[in-house]
């Protein structure tokens, strides 16, 4: 459950996760959030868009499609096609941009729902 997910940190991360979360269901009504890997991740026809998480150093706002967003301020992430931001204070959040990628992440998705049976080839869906 996403609101246990935040209760377990500390308040300024409580903070973030509390934006984050009231604005992707905002932008993202039709997205369904669910625990995924021990952290929130909002998914669109199950496949997954947009999550959270906490790392040492900060909070990690990280889109799976997000290297394929116009909207510039994420950093690519990992193997694939997934992009970043971090977050150390809520006063860091850009509201006009957290909302203008969470539009691309409906618009620009890679199909990582079927990534293993692909055998890691990502496929773009329309």
């Amino acid at each position: 459950m996403i609101s246990a997910y935040h209760a377990r940190l500390a308040p300024g991360d409580q903070a973030i996760c509390a934006v984050l979360r009231e604005t992707i269901s905002e932008v993202l009504p039709e997205a369904q959030g669910r625990i995924w890997h021990a952290h929130p991740v909002w998914f669109l026809a199950d496949n997954p868009v947009v999550g959270y998480s906490r790392l040492r150093d900060a909070l990690r706002l990280m889109f799976w499609s997000g290297q394929g967003f116009e909207t510039p301020g994420l950093a690519p992430t990992g193997n694939f096609k997934a992009a970043e931001r971090r977050y150390t204070a809520v006063g860091e959040i850009d509201l006009g941009a957290l909302k203008a990628w969470l539009a691309e992440a409906r618009a620009v998705q890679w199909d990582y729902k079927n990534i293993v049976a692909r055998k890691g080839r990502l496929e773009r869906l329309s």
